[in-house]
């Protein structure tokens, strides 16, 4: 974007933002090749399994937009690490439920842990670098989220063949239990700006263009959730695979995701116009999402065609990011804790919008609604784009 001497990026600390990433979306993301199989020992449906990710959608956001504020208030440091220690907790609580009445208590208690971390290590890792360099940072820690597609629900459906749901959740606890501790050696002990002087008030962080930022990320959240809660669902619905028949089709699928999300964080230093990059990624992605729900002749083809959409998808997500990321230092944990909370009303979105298409017109639905939200997102951010030359 504009030539200067690069600094060198915090990389203990992104790598331990990215496994803390890893931890909190796997746990949640990674239920979906056991949907079927915790349907069966929990003696309830499908689709109220896969509602758990509204219980804890709701909890991640609010928790998001709670620890985000204070951050910028007491620091970030207490919240990551404490996020990520009571994660642990949760997650053995859900392999030890005697029923789904109790997954579901310790999920919507993990949601909120989740909350806690993920804004937070946003805006911490966004203080730690410069604008120029924020796409490629952030793209980094994002890596962690993609990484729960190309080896997290993969290695669940692996993993899980052999040790079941409640196994799985286990070793997620204790993944979360190390990247606290990895937080633990890398996090900054400094005080926030907020911390040093009374930050503004949350309407004054609110500007038209965060409202307007926030609102495109709903809807970028929704399409990412329709294909990342229900694409093991499809291939098993359409093409009767297993658990570890799913393994290898997941794994390429997500390979998609991950190098987009790459992708996307160089571009986000390179060009300009990061609104326009997300603009146009989420266009592509809404054609995408056509072919791939509304035509499938063959496993593979999906699989290929999956591949393109959660690329499409992820390319755009960096360049949101730092533009969302560019406010000042005092209300930096505000603003991203509030995306933490937009996102998982998109989540929550996808969660009931895809239940709903299941149970009416089948997976066919998921194409159309797709590139609906997508196309929303796209002209939402093409305003915001304007909005910011006007000004």
């Amino acid at each position: 974007m504009k030539t200067t001497t690069a600094h060198p990026l915090p990389w203990a600390l992104i790598a331990a933002a990215c496994l803390g990433s890893f931890a909190t979306t796997s746990s949640g993301t990674t239920r979906a090749p056991f949907l079927i199989e915790m349907s069966h020992d929990l003696g309830v449906s499908v689709a109220l399994v896969a509602n758990l990710v509204s219980f804890t959608a709701t909890t991640w956001g609010i928790a998001s937009a709670v620890a985000g504020t204070l951050s910028d208030r007491i620091g970030r440091r207490a919240m990551l690490i404490g996020g990520l220690l009571a994660l642990t907790v949760t997650m053995v609580g859900q392999a030890f439920a005697g029923d789904f009445f109790w997954v579901a208590v310790w999920a919507t208690l993990g949601g909120a842990c989740c909350g806690t971390f993920t804004g937070v290590v946003f805006a911490e890792v966004s203080a730690r670098v410069e604008d120029y360099q924020r796409g490629r940072a952030l793209g980094w820690v994002m890596t962690g989220q993609s990484l729960t597609l190309v080896v997290g629900v993969p290695l669940a459906a692996f993993v899980g063949s052999m040790i079941g749901w409640r196994g799985w959740h286990i070793c997620l606890g204790a993944l979360a239990l190390v990247a606290a501790f990895g937080l633990v050696a890398t996090a900054s002990r400094r005080a926030t700006a907020g911390h040093i002087a009374r930050p503004p008030s949350l309407r004054a962080a609110l500007s038209r263009r965060v409202i307007g930022l926030l609102a495109i990320g709903i809807c970028e959240r929704i399409c990412y959730g329709l294909a990342t809660i229900y694409f093991a669902t499809f291939l098993q619905a359409t093409y009767g695979l297993s658990l570890v028949e799913l393994a290898l089709p997941l794994a390429i699928f997500a390979l998609g995701n991950i190098g987009g999300t790459i992708l996307g964080g160089q571009l986000a230093d390179r060009v300009r116009d990061r609104m326009g990059t997300f603009a146009l990624a989420m266009a592509l992605s809404g054609g995408a999402a056509i072919v791939l729900f509304l035509w499938h002749p063959a496993a593979w083809i999906s699989v290929a065609l999956g591949v393109v959409y959660s690329l499409l998808n992820a390319v755009g997500r960096p360049s949101y990011m730092a533009a969302l990321a560019s406010v000042p230092e005092e209300v930096r944990g505000t603003v991203l804790g509030l995306n933490g909370a937009s996102a998982s009303v998109g989540w929550v979105g996808a969660a009931a919008l895809g239940a709903l298409m299941i149970s009416t017109v089948g997976f066919e639905g998921f194409g159309p609604l797709t590139a609906l939200l997508a196309l929303l997102g796209a002209a939402g951010a093409t305003a915001s784009r304007r909005r910011k030359i006007s000004t």
